[in-house]
This record gives structure tokens, C-alpha cells and sequence, in this order.
């Protein structure tokens, strides 16, 4: 089992309490995922609270978008963390992390995943490395981010 980290980040022209609203709610995620436009008629089902520890999200879909949840586990004005599980097109779980850094002209996202290649994953991974795979969505889930954050 070999470990992974992915690593993006982006400066966006808004306070952090904005950019943490939309990430700690994941009815908010709508605006900006990424993978929002990967199946139309994807199913999501929320519970537990709305916002913050607890919050819950889970989706089933296509053979692109597949099937899984995510949980908010640990969540304060600078870091949201998120316990993300993959039941579809493979079994995995990561841990993914928001970082808010205030800067000059407004606030460092940092977006983190990491986690381990298991079974065929392991070996896809040797093949096609997992950052050129998900790198590029989190490039556009930022942008996204950005421009939601950014039009209010």
C-alpha cells in the first residue's frame, strides 16, 4: 500500500468566514463541486446537521460520478476536515482537508487529500498517478469555489 497526497491551492478575493460557509454546508457544494456536472440525475441524501461535525452527504450515480459519502469531522474557522468514502466504481476511504489562510487580498484555500492505494487502486496508481487523475478536478473545484465565493 503506497500513500498519496493531493495538494491544490488558490487565493480567492473573499473573507474566510464566506469561503468556509460554502464548504462546511454541503448543500452549498451545488455551486462549486466539481463533479456537479458528471451526472444530472445524481442522488444526494443529507443528514445529520446542517453545517459543521456531524454534517453528513452521501450520492449514488453514474459509472463517472459512483457512489460514496463524505462527513464533516472536524471543523473551526481556518480548517474544515472531511472523512471521504468511496463505495463506487472502487472501495476507499481518504481524508480530505480545507486550510482558509487569510492573505493580502484575501484567503488561501488549500485543498488535501490523502490516503492510501489499495488493491487495484494500487496498482492503477503505479500507471496513472492519482494527482494527474484528481489534481485537475480539484484545479476546477477551486475555480468554482472561487467564483461562488467571489458573486455575492
Amino acid at each position: 500500500m503506497a500513500e498519496f497526497e493531493i495538494v491544490r491551492q488558490a487565493v480567492i478575493t473573499a473573507e474566510p468566514a464566506r469561503i468556509h460557509g460554502l464548504i462546511d454546508n454541503f448543500h452549498e457544494w451545488t455551486k462549486w463541486s466539481p463533479w456537479e456536472d458528471v451526472d444530472p440525475q445524481l442522488q444526494r441524501k443529507y443528514s445529520g446537521p446542517d453545517t459543521g461535525v456531524g454534517a453528513q452527504y452521501a450520492w449514488d450515480g453514474n459509472r463517472k460520478a459512483g457512489r460514496g459519502s463524505m462527513e464533516i469531522t472536524s471543523s473551526d474557522d481556518r480548517e474544515i476536515g472531511i472523512r471521504l468514502a468511496f463505495e463506487k466504481p472502487f472501495k476507499a476511504t481518504n481524508k480530505t482537508t480545507f486550510e482558509l489562510n487569510p492573505v493580502e487580498g484575501g484567503t488561501e484555500v488549500v485543498w488535501r487529500m490523502t490516503g492510501q492505494h489499495q488493491g487495484l487502486m494500487g496498482l492503477i496508481g503505479k500507471v496513472f498517478p492519482i494527482d494527474n487523475m484528481i489534481g485537475k478536478d480539484f484545479e476546477k473545484g477551486l475555480d468554482r469555489l472561487k467564483a461562488a465565493a467571489e458573486a455575492n
